[in-house]
């Protein structure tokens, strides 16, 4: 390997990482790994749960799937997001060692893990109804 194509790798890798730290950086990234951390889930589900508009969710989605946190995948006719394979592991610890604690204990977290329980219960995914402002 000559000494050019070492530099071009050693700084597309920096990127990747800067891409990573900036994607969670984010409270509201935060929040959808976390969840993304517990299933699967559509931008309906996640519009449900966090309460937030669909473009919101969208965007901050785009700039996760671009940190290769997150793909999405064709389940029928809907997209769903999950957290890349190649990730899992290295989140889980992130989640768990640094920052996972405080936040899964939080009052918000706990009120966004019962929306999350019912949207997989009442099946969001599946009601073509918006979901704002709805109580389910």
């Amino acid at each position: 390997m000559n000494i050019c194509s070492y530099e071009t790798k050693i700084i597309w890798k920096m990127k990747q990482t800067v891409k990573i730290f900036k994607s969670l950086s984010d409270p509201t990234r935060l929040r959808i790994l976390f969840l993304l951390l517990q299933r699967e889930l559509c931008v309906c589900e996640l519009t449900y749960i966090l309460e937030m508009e669909q473009s919101r969710i969208s965007h901050q989605l785009r700039v996760l799937r671009n940190a290769d946190l997150v793909e999405d995948i064709r389940d029928g006719k809907w997209i769903v997001y999950r957290i890349s394979e190649k990730k899992k592991k290295d989140l889980k610890l992130i989640f768990d060692r640094i920052i996972g604690k405080d936040l899964a204990n939080s009052e918000e977290m706990t009120k966004e893990k019962a929306k999350l329980q019912a949207s997989q219960k009442n099946s969001i995914r599946n009601c073509p109804a918006s979901f704002e402002g709805r109580d389910v």
